[in-house]
């Protein structure tokens, strides 16, 4: 028994001991919409930097797609149950842009707790988006991303294509979605993603046309849309005529969910969508040989083609919390920023390394070397300057505005309405969405 008593009290005091440093450590509760392979490539970021030191811990937890996790951090911030970090899509920053209050910007964060912090060091595109008017960055750049085009070489060769030679413009485009089809190498040219996003808001920023008043929408509230002009409304007219014709597949609204499979399937030899679609095309493309390239443009409209806008999202903080909690968000957000950090991300998703040094890194890797394509995205985000056009698009309630542009492109494709009456709708509603997020937050 006194043996017994004797081992009782050893653990105990052992566990004493290690009382305090257990209550050390300070839990940061990290909101994100990442599920399926990037939900475990974001939790072994968040396990990284847990084993990386010992005073705090971050605790990632799913709450469903980009809109829902938006939702559930405002509704938790007006019951104050919000968590210290947050991930929003781009479409949402104009949202947490109007949030007085809710938000402690990133550049403030990482000064207040003495932390590292050089602007420059991030692709300039990203950054770009996510400042104020005085250059400030206000969330940290973590999961960005430029659509691309996918092809499949197979069918390419079947058709009596160069699978080395993907289209360069619109009009190449047409014709060899044509030849594709007329060969018999694939029933469908091409399909896409994000009506929306692909084909309308990044369209007009290649193009270099305004997508809205007040440079997109980065210089205040009282902006209007104005993506109804010619420009827009020829390339929806296309869309309409090669849909009538077969050449183009629509793939359904909001992501066009349906675009993927048709590629998969070699029905559609071309797919426009995300580069962070790039691992699951990959995953999904085993049966023949898939090839990247720029998104296609009119070369009766621009010589040289602008920069492609980003996708994705980045990292809030939320106002509400003890210093001890910022301390650690810093030293997390500082932690996302290495390259190696970073360069694992890039490569294993297809999302862009946000930092200059995570490209240099995966280029001293040999990574972009051995896999052909995978820079194509970081080349079309940064090609060129960005201008007022092509900087991104920053409105408040996108996502409902984005949602109106889908019902209006599928009453075009109906033939319900000209492209020119579905992009004028588009507008005139859009509008109305911008005025009611412009009431709500004055």
């Amino acid at each position: 028994m006194k043996k017994l008593g004797l081992l009782l009290s050893t653990a105990m005091i052992a566990a004493l001991a290690q009382a305090p440093q257990a209550a050390a450590q300070t839990e940061i509760a990290w909101w994100h919409a990442m599920d399926a392979e990037l939900g475990k490539k974001l939790e072994e970021i968040a396990t990284g930097f847990n084993e990386s030191q010992s005073e705090f811990k971050i605790v990632p937890s799913y709450k469903g797609t980009y809109p829902e996790t938006l939702t559930a951090a405002i509704a938790a911030f007006r019951a104050n149950e919000q968590p210290a970090i947050v991930q929003v899509f781009e479409v949402g920053t104009g949202t947490m842009m109007a949030a007085k209050g809710a938000v402690y910007p990133v550049y403030q964060l990482m000064a207040d707790n003495g932390e590292p912090w050089d602007p420059s060091g991030f692709l300039a595109p990203v950054t770009g988006y996510y400042s104020d008017v005085d250059g400030n960055i206000l969330s940290m750049p973590f999961n960005s991303s430029t659509p691309i085009m996918y092809y499949n070489k197979d069918v390419f060769e079947k058709a009596g294509l160069d699978p080395e030679t993907p289209p360069k413009t619109w009009a190449e485009l047409e014709t060899m979605s044509r030849q594709i089809m007329e060969s018999g190498a694939a029933p469908c040219g091409f399909t896409s993603g994000w009506i929306t996003w692909v084909q309308t808001e990044n369209l007009s920023a290649i193009h270099d046309q305004p997508f809205g008043t007040l440079d997109n929408g980065f210089g205040g509230l009282e902006t209007e849309f104005s993506f109804n002009g010619p420009v827009q409304v020829k390339h929806w007219d296309n869309l309409k005529k090669w849909a009538d014709e077969g050449l183009f597949q629509y793939g359904g609204p909001v992501g066009g969910g349906d675009a993927p499979p048709k590629f998969y399937a070699q029905e559609c030899a071309i797919y426009m969508n995300s580069s962070a679609s790039r691992a699951g095309v990959i995953n999904n493309s085993k049966e023949f040989e898939v090839g990247f390239a720029p998104l296609p443009y009119y070369d009766d409209v621009i010589t040289e083609p602008k920069n492609s806008i980003i996708g994705g999202a980045t990292l809030w903080a939320l106002n509400g919390k003890d210093p001890e909690v910022y301390k650690g968000v810093a030293q997390f957000f500082t932690y996302l920023s290495q390259p190696e950090v970073q360069a694992a991300w890039h490569q294993a998703t297809g999302y862009l390394p946000i930092t200059n040094a995570a490209y240099d890194l995966g280029q001293e890797q040999g990574y972009y070397e051995q896999n052909p394509g995978s820079d194509i995205a970081i080349q079309q985000i940064t090609r060129g300057t960005p201008t007022a056009n092509s900087k991104g698009v920053r409105f408040g309630n996108l996502t409902q505005a984005r949602t109106v542009v889908d019902e209006e492109f599928e009453a075009m494709l109906a033939g319900n309405k000209t492209a020119q009456e579905a992009l004028d709708a588009a507008v005139e509603r859009g509008n109305q969405i911008l005025r009611d997020f412009q009431a709500a937050n004055q």
